[in-house]
Formats: C-alpha cells, sequence, structure tokens
C-alpha cells in the first residue's frame, strides 16, 4: 500500500511532465515507472540550493546545467528530500562558517517561499505526510558543514528555532572543536565532551544527527552516545572502496544495530575503484583534500569568498571516459552488500545530485531516479524493499527522531 497519498492532480501533472521529456538514456519499463511513481521518494541528501544561492537563479525554473531543480525533482518522482546546506571549507578558516549558515537558511527559505505551489520545508514527519497530500515536495533542512566550529549549544538551539533538523557533526572535510572528520587530521580521536553534549542536546531537540564526513572513532561514539538512532546521509562501503569518506562493515553493523540508516551516495567516485583511481590521477589529490584551503582563501571576506565559490558552479560529476562509469545495475552491488550485512530496514538513498557526483551510466541526474527502480526490479527485489529503500526506511527515522515527546 503506498505510503503516502499524492493529491490526483499532482499525479497527472507529474506524469505529464515526465511524458514531455525526452529521455536520452535507457527506457524505464511501465512497471518501474508504475511503481516509482506510486512509491514515496526520500531522497536522504541533495544539493537543492547551492546552484541558485550562487548563480541568483530560481529553483522553480528548469536549468540545462545541473542536476536539481524543482522540474527535475517532479519528474524524479521525489516527495521529500533532506536539503543540504552546504557550507564549503572556505568559510572555516574566517570563522564564517556560523554567518554562511544563517545566509543559506535565509536563502532557502526565500526559494521555497518563490515555489510555495509545490515546495514546503517540513519539521516533522507529519509535515512531510501533509505536505504530500497537498500534492507538494517535502524539503527538511540539514546541515552539510560547520554551524559552529566551537559547536556553541546556543547557536544549535537558535538554528533548530529557525527550521534546521538535521546537521553533520564533523565540519565536512574539516576540523572542528568537537569532532573528527574523516578528512582531516584527528584532534579528539573521535569526539571530546562537547562533541557529546552537541549530540545530547540535538537528542532532546529532535534533530538528525548526520554522521557523514566523521571519523571512524567519531562514528562509533556518536553511536554509543546517542539516545537516537543516526543517519549517515550519503555514504558508501569500504569493502568497495578504501577511502576514509566510505564506512567499514563493523561501523555499518553498529549503526543498524541503533536502528540507523545508511544513505547510499549515487557518485561513481564513492563506489567505483577505478573510477576513484582515475580521478585522483586526473586532479593530483583525492576529492575530498581540503588541505590547501587555509592558504587559498587567508585574508579573504565572505563576499570573496562567495566569488570564489560561484565559479563552482553548476557543479558537474567528472569528464570520465564512459566505460570506467558503473551500469546502475552494478552500482546496485553496494546496496546489495549492505543489506545481505544488515537487511532490508537500514539501507536508503542519499544521492547528493548537484553535488558533483558521476552517475552511472546512462543517467543524467535527479529525474532518471526511476532507473533505480527498475535496476531494483529486475534484480529481484521485491516491492516492498524497494518501497523501504526509496524513502520508507528514512522516513520512519525522521518520524521516531522528530515526532517523540520533546526531552525525553
Amino acid at each position: 500500500m503506498k505510503i503516502i497519498l499524492r493529491a490526483t492532480l499532482a499525479l497527472a501533472t507529474l506524469v505529464a511532465a515526465s511524458a514531455s521529456q525526452p529521455r536520452t538514456g535507457a527506457q524505464v519499463a511501465d512497471r518501474a515507472q508504475r511503481l516509482h511513481r506510486e512509491a514515496f521518494v526520500f531522497d536522504a541528501h541533495l544539493h537543492f540550493l547551492d546552484r541558485f544561492f550562487y548563480l541568483g537563479q530560481n529553483a522553480g525554473q528548469r536549468y540545462e546545467d545541473g542536476q536539481v531543480d524543482l522540474p527535475r525533482l517532479k519528474e524524479g518522482g521525489v516527495d521529500a528530500f533532506f536539503l543540504s546546506l552546504f557550507v564549503q571549507e572556505e568559510y572555516y578558516p574566517g570563522r564564517f562558517e556560523t554567518k554562511q549558515t544563517l545566509r543559506l537558511i535565509e536563502a532557502a527559505r526565500e526559494q521555497i517561499e518563490r515555489n510555495r505551489d509545490a515546495i514546503e520545508i517540513a519539521l516533522t514527519a507529519g509535515d512531510i505526510e501533509r505536505i504530500n497530500r497537498q500534492g507538494r515536495i517535502a524539503a527538511v533542512l540539514d546541515l552539510e558543514g560547520g554551524f559552529d566550529l566551537d559547536g556553541d549549544l546556543a547557536v544549535l538551539r537558535s538554528l533548530y528555532k529557525l527550521g534546521l533538523r538535521g546537521a553533520q557533526l564533523p565540519a565536512h572535510n574539516w576540523a572542528n572543536e568537537f569532532a573528527d572528520s574523516c578528512c582531516a587530521p584527528k584532534k579528539w580521536n573521535g569526539l571530546n565532551e562537547r562533541g557529546r553534549a552537541v549530540i545530547r542536546e540535538m537528542n532532546r531537540l529532535g534533530m538528525v544527527i548526520n554522521i557523514s564526513h566523521a571519523a571512524d572513532e567519531t562514528i562509533a561514539q556518536a553511536i554509543e552516545t546517542s539516545r537516537d538512532p543516526l543517519v549517515a546521509t550519503h555514504h558508501g562501503l569500504r569493502s568497495f572502496n578504501n577511502i576514509p569518506r566510505t564506512m567499514p562493515e563493523d561501523l555499518l553493523r553498529k549503526l543498524a544495530a541503533k536502528g540507523g540508516v545508511i544513505g547510499f551516495h549515487i557518485g561513481n567516485e564513492f563506489h567505483n575503484r577505478k573510477m576513484y583511481e582515475w580521478l585522483t590521477a586526473s586532479r593530483g589529490q583525492p576529492f575530498w583534500d581540503t588541505s590547501a584551503v587555509a592558504k587559498k582563501v587567508a585574508g579573504k571576506s565572505i563576499e570573496e569568498i562567495d566569488q570564489m565559490e560561484k565559479a563552482g558552479y553548476p557543479s558537474h560529476g567528472s569528464n570520465a571516459p564512459d566505460e570506467l562509469r558503473w551500469t546502475v545495475d552494478e552500482w546496485f552491488a553496494v546496496v546489495d552488500r549492505a543489506i545481505e550485512l544488515v537487511g532490508e530496514d537500514h539501507v536508503a538513498l542519499g544521492t547528493d545530485f548537484d553535488g558533483g557526483p558521476t552517475p552511472p551510466r546512462g543517467m543524467r541526474d535527479v529525474r532518471d531516479l526511476a532507473m533505480l527502480t527498475e535496476a531494483m526490479l529486475k534484480r529481484g527485489y521485491s516491492e516492498q524493499r524497494i518501497r523501504k529503500f526509496l524513502g520508507g526506511n528514512l522516513l520512519r527515522v525522521f518520524r521516531q527522531i522528530t515526532e517523540k515527546k520533546q526531552g525525553q
């Protein structure tokens, strides 16, 4: 049975919009299209805002470049998503991270208000269901980066009041004063006492603790400290690609034992070892390396940093040869392995579209998500398992976190 009922008019609009857009990749079979339209699709990580923030664009319009906008989200059948508020490392050395977080929240609210007939901010799972019944898309504000490098709990509470419902513990690929990142020199061997206080306060408020970009020690200690399940919004498995941005299988088991969910990144860079090696060789460094950032932005104002960041948008995947890119079916081998380890209740979609991923061969952007549904059917997934992966598991955890009695 469908998890969330869409309005009939919205469904008709979606079907018509999908039919009107020519496909450049493989055609999706009727059964897959039908199941995808009926299923509740909840993406744990989308860069919906960055391009519009830096380029002054309207999220309600279709653009030739980029991977996410409202027309594409509708065509991709997306019902809800974690709207990533991405505070890049360039804002950290000058201690602009909190100011940039506030600017992004304001920009997200402005974009959503401008397109309020199509999208609304959701604070709880109940909000998501209400917004979907109205035929609109639900956006959950989730911070990718440091809300405050010092971990000030008053700042965290203020951001919560502004609508933030999820935040990463580490400051992206950078050190902060309470939690180690996967991809920066370790300071605390995981969490310090301030980091544990941040977790306890997020539990009390009812905020999603996002452990993507965290060091292994941080993940393990966060799982142990938190009363609530945790979410790795856009991740991979280290058994496929031995890089610090992926998760060891023992930590995945601990995450699942706590009731948490891992969202799988759509990019070849995370899972496909050959693709990662090609990309590293072509760039001369791993894709997460931010060691030169401090020198690059020394003495620059926040407006000057904005102009630097603007040059990187729209953000595309790499121009790797097609033969290096996995197919969608090959990509699902990663999800299969996770299900083999922890079962079907702890896996989710966390694409990172418009965050620079190189999607599987034949997939253009978020409008092609039905290709995943077709691949799951071909692999023999039951409709129940497909629905859990596409959104049911993430909604369950989001409900558990956001709809408990505050202070519990």
